[in-house]
């Protein structure tokens, strides 16, 4: 049997939902679907996801439980050219940290910060 990936889903908070909605939707231009929560303790707001598909999906979420912020986690987002996204951080109203550099083998990569101060970063092979 195989072993799955270390991760199968993940969480990015947030402390303005619509503020983080449209950062997100400008930059990977594509929407973010709501999605309930049993609890109904949170609001989320998934990105595009394919559960059969190699890789994590996960959702932007407003808990009363979490906050956001940097130095935690770091979700890598996989794109066709990280630079075409990183194109559009600024005038979503993000922050490009540190612009597309090469990492060998696996790729390029752009680190930065989103409307919430979640950092982030864009993986591509181009």
């Amino acid at each position: 049997m195989d072993k799955p990936n270390a991760i199968g889903w993940f969480d990015m908070y947030v402390e303005e939902m619509d503020r983080a909605v449209i950062f997100y939707e400008a930059v990977f231009q594509q929407p973010l679907e709501p999605i309930g929560d049993p609890t109904g303790e949170t609001v989320m707001r998934s990105f595009p996801a394919n559960m059969s598909a190699y890789g994590a999906a996960g959702a932007l979420v407003k808990s009363p439980h979490s906050r956001p912020g940097p130095g935690g986690t770091m979700i890598y987002f996989t794109v066709n050219d990280c630079a075409v996204e990183e194109a559009r951080v600024a005038a979503a109203g993000g922050k490009v940290v540190r612009p597309k550099f090469s990492i060998g083998q696996f790729g390029w990569v752009t680190l930065c910060k989103d409307t919430e101060g979640n950092m982030f970063g864009l993986n591509s092979m181009h």
